[in-house]
């Protein structure tokens, strides 16, 4: 089967202030993304930026075959969430977006003002394979593209910018530490038994604290020397694919010129073991074409595809 995760950017219907401005852009941006499905040919994708469900059902109505759709019901202040695409049934697990009990609300601006919840939701969803039943979370973590008071994405002064980064970034470790709190129901102490996935646009890259924060009892990542021997953290961990992932495509967005993976895949044990191959963008296509995108993401807005290169990772059954 071939897991994946893509951030569709901006999936709205025209007219509204944050999706294409007429029909034919729509429909332009549409027929990038389904032909991109169609050829990747997933078993389960996640997806993020789902800015309006009807836009996410007329993508569906482009594809062959049955799909069946499952979508967050935590959207943030502008209507995107998170969601997934299956082949198969799903069965929800978890959709939530509240931070563990014990994890205190954290300051967002100038104001003081804090927030103790993610501001998109998490969900967990269980398939059936023929290997057994998946259990997938899917997320979509605080953006390193700031924006500041009044709507603006450039900063007052460096002073500015530097304060609104550490919001950003207090928010992207409470959200990330969240999901390692749904990762841990989800794996319930048992992954070389259980087959696990966290996936998503998580904003950062894999040596960043936030992605880190997901990996469980360290020590035993991909490219390690404890990788290939057995011990007591492997049922409470997961390992990142990135590593597998032929360097040359080691990226799923470029951010002012620079390649940068931000969006990651998360196996447990038993999953981990079945891999055959991992990739972004589609398998053999070898160097990706993506847009450089700068700190104003409204430039994009009404541009056919997405800013982000799916990923993927193929697993024997």
């Amino acid at each position: 089967m071939l897991l994946g995760t893509w951030n569709l950017e901006n999936l709205y219907r025209p007219g509204g202030p944050f999706g294409p401005k007429d029909k034919a852009a729509y429909e332009t941006k549409l027929a990038a993304l389904a032909a991109v499905i169609t050829e990747l040919d997933p078993t389960l994708l996640g997806v993020q930026e789902v800015g309006e469900p009807e836009a996410l059902e007329d993508l569906v109505g482009m594809l062959d075959g049955d799909w069946h759709v499952a979508l967050s019901g935590h959207p943030d202040g502008r209507g995107i969430r998170v969601g997934f695409l299956s082949r198969t049934a799903v069965q929800v697990l978890a959709d939530t977006n509240a931070f563990p009990a014990t994890l205190r609300p954290v300051q967002e601006d100038d104001s003081g003002a804090q927030v103790s919840a993610a501001g998109r939701g998490f969900l967990a969803v269980e398939v059936a394979t023929d290997a057994g039943p998946l259990r997938v979370a899917v997320a979509h973590l605080k953006s390193k593209l700031l924006s500041y008071p009044g709507n603006r994405f450039f900063p007052r002064d460096e002073g500015e910018r530097a304060r609104f980064g550490a919001y950003a970034l207090y928010r992207r470790a409470a959200e990330a530490t969240t999901l390692s709190a749904l990762a841990d129901d989800l794996l319930a102490g048992d992954g070389r038994a259980r087959d696990v996935a966290v996936l998503g646009d998580l904003n950062d890259e894999v040596q960043a604290a936030t992605t880190q924060i997901l990996l469980g009892p360290p020590g035993s990542e991909i490219g390690t020397p404890g990788y290939d021997k057995p011990d007591k953290g492997d049922a409470e961990r997961l390992w990142d694919v990135a590593p597998l992932i032929p360097a040359e495509q080691r990226y799923s967005r470029v951010n002012s010129g620079r390649r940068e993976l931000i969006d990651h895949i998360l196996l447990s044990h038993r999953r981990l073991r079945r891999v055959t191959a991992a990739g972004t963008g589609l398998p053999g296509e070898g160097t990706l074409r993506l847009p450089s995108v700068g700190p104003d993401p409204a430039e994009r807005q009404g541009e056919p595809g997405s800013d982000h290169a799916p990923v993927w990772v193929r697993v024997g059954q």
